[in-house]
C-alpha cells in the first residue's frame, strides 16, 4: 500500500554554516521543491513477514539484530528476509562461515533519539553478538542541529554498547543523499551536503565509542534499480548491495571462525 509521505513543513531547510551562503539565495527555490517532493513522494509499508530467522544450518553461532528506522524495517522491500537483516545475515554467513540467527527492531520515522528511548530497551533478552544501527535520514528530515546530532547518536551508541558489552556495533553510515532518484535539484545537491556532514559525525562518534562505522558505498546509487519505487529506500537489490557492503566491514574486523565481540576487545 503507498499514502502520501508527510515531511514536516520546511523539512528540507538547511540551517549550518557551510551552506548558508548556497542555501539563502536558493531559498525560494528549496522551499517549493521540498513541498513539491512531499507531496509527490509515496510512502511504502515497511517490509512483512517474520521479523526474524536463520541463514545457515545447524544450531546459529552468531546473533546479529538491527535497530534503527525504515532501512531497519525493509521499507522498499517485501519481506525482512529480502531486506537488510535477511541479506546481512546471508553475507556475513558467506564470508564467515558461520550460522547467523539474525533479528530486526526498527520503525519507519523513528531518529536517533526515538531508537534510544523507545527501541533499545526492546532488545533486552536479545543477547546479540552484532548490532547494526541505521538511523540519519529522520534526524535529517527533521534539521537536527549538527550538535544535537552527536549528542544523540553519542547516546544511542553508549547505550547500545553498555547494554550488550560483548556485542560488535556497527553504525551504517549515511546514504549518499545527493543522489537520491526522488529528490531534485538543487535541494538534492544541498540536503546531500548536510547529510555528508552528519556521515563524518557519525564516523567520529562511531569511533570515540567502541564502534565500528561503515560508510555507505556511492557508486551504488547510481543505480536506478536499487531505489524502491519512492525514489528514496533501497529496493531487494539496493539492500543486497549494501548488507554485502557491510558484511565487508564486519569481516574486517572479525576473522572467520572468531567471537564477534566488540571492536576494541
Amino acid at each position: 500500500m503507498k499514502k502520501a509521505i508527510s515531511f514536516p513543513r520546511s523539512s528540507f531547510r538547511v540551517n549550518f554554516p557551510t551552506t548558508r551562503m548556497l542555501v539563502l539565495p536558493l531559498a525560494p527555490v528549496l522551499l517549493v521543491q521540498a513541498r513539491r517532493t512531499a507531496r509527490r513522494t509515496p510512502r511504502l509499508d515497511p517490509a512483512s513477514g517474520a521479523d526474524h530467522g536463520v541463514a545457515g544450518a545447524g544450531a546459529p553461532d552468531l546473533r546479529l539484530v538491527v535497530i534503527g528506522d525504515s532501512t531497519a524495517v525493509g521499507v522498499g522491500a517485501a519481506a525482512h528476509a529480502e531486506a537488510l537483516p535477511g541479506f546481512l545475515a546471508a553475507a556475513l554467513r558467506e564470508r564467515l562461515g558461520r550460522s547467523v540467527a539474525w533479528s530486526v527492531t526498527g520503525r519507519s520515522g523513528a531518529t536517533a533519539r526515538r531508537v534510544v528511548t523507545d527501541l533499545v530497551p526492546a532488545l533486552n533478552g536479545a543477547a546479540p553478538d552484532l548490532v547494526v544501527v541505521t538511523v540519519g535520514i529522520n534526524d535529517l528530515i527533521r534539521r537536527r542541529p549538527l550538535g544535537t546530532w552527536a549528542a544523540d547518536l553519542t547516546a544511542l551508541v553508549t547505550a547500545v554498547r553498555g547494554a550488550y558489552r560483548d556485542a560488535t556495533v556497527l553504525v551504517a553510515g549515511m546514504p549518499p543523499v545527493h543522489r537520491f532518484p526522488a529528490l531534485p535539484q538543487p535541494l538534492r545537491l544541498v540536503i546531500g551536503a548536510r547529510a555528508r556532514a552528519m556521515d563524518r559525525v557519525m564516523r567520529e562518534v562511531a569511533h570515540a565509542h567502541g564502534a565500528l562505522h561503515a560508510p555507505m558505498d556511492e557508486a551504488m546509487a547510481r543505480d536506478r534499480r536499487l531505489f524502491a519505487a519512492d525514489g528514496f529506500h533501497p529496493s531487494p537489490a539496493g539492500y543486497r548491495a549494501w548488507a554485502d557492503d557491510l558484511a565487508r566491514a564486519v569481516a574486517a574486523h572479525v576473522p572467520e571462525g572468531a567471537p564477534a565481540g566488540g571492536p576494541g576487545s
